[in-house]
């Protein structure tokens, strides 16, 4: 009877684990977006080819996991119900990486040459025929430590269809 307990018990603190370390990867999806192995041109075209499918415009958020501010962002528009709801339902969203691992140095010169003076995080907006509609820096959408949700759904409306 005891050895039964004892391996029930066993059973019982496996699964809550399970679900711990579950729970623990989505947080660090949201946690850290930026990926330094992802191929961005790659991953790009394919938004792009949705782009045309979809009607929509791309917002690249250009950044890196080491950026508190880009983080915050990502968080933000995440948790902001009306900010994720406008990404989510009319623009296409990528994470443009830019670290000592992959600084993506083809695709910021390709499309934001500009972007290394901004600070991170800043924003490329492309269109589907791949042009860049703006680049745009992150600091003037801020409010205190976080950011301003009437300027962000105002920056995001102005590029939605």
């Amino acid at each position: 009877m005891k050895r039964l307990k004892y391996l029930l018990a066993l059973g019982l603190m496996l699964c809550l684990a399970n679900v711990g370390m579950a729970q623990e990867t989505e947080m660090d999806k949201l946690a850290k977006p930026y990926h330094p192995e992802a191929d961005a041109a790659k991953d790009i075209a394919v938004l792009l080819q949705q782009a045309k499918r979809e009607n929509k415009n791309i917002v690249i958020q250009a950044g890196g996991n080491w950026c508190i501010w880009c983080l915050r962002f990502n968080e933000y528009i995440h948790t902001n119900k009306k900010v994720s709801k406008v990404v989510k339902d009319k623009l296409l969203y990528y994470h443009l990486n830019y670290s000592k691992e992959n600084k993506n140095e083809a695709i910021f010169s390709k499309y934001a040459p500009e972007g290394g003076k901004l600070g991170y995080p800043f924003f490329i907006v492309l269109n589907k025929d791949e042009q860049v509609l703006k680049v745009q820096d992150s600091g003037s959408l801020e409010l205190g430590k976080g950011y301003d949700e009437a300027k962000v759904l105002a920056f995001f409306n102005s590029w939605t269809r």
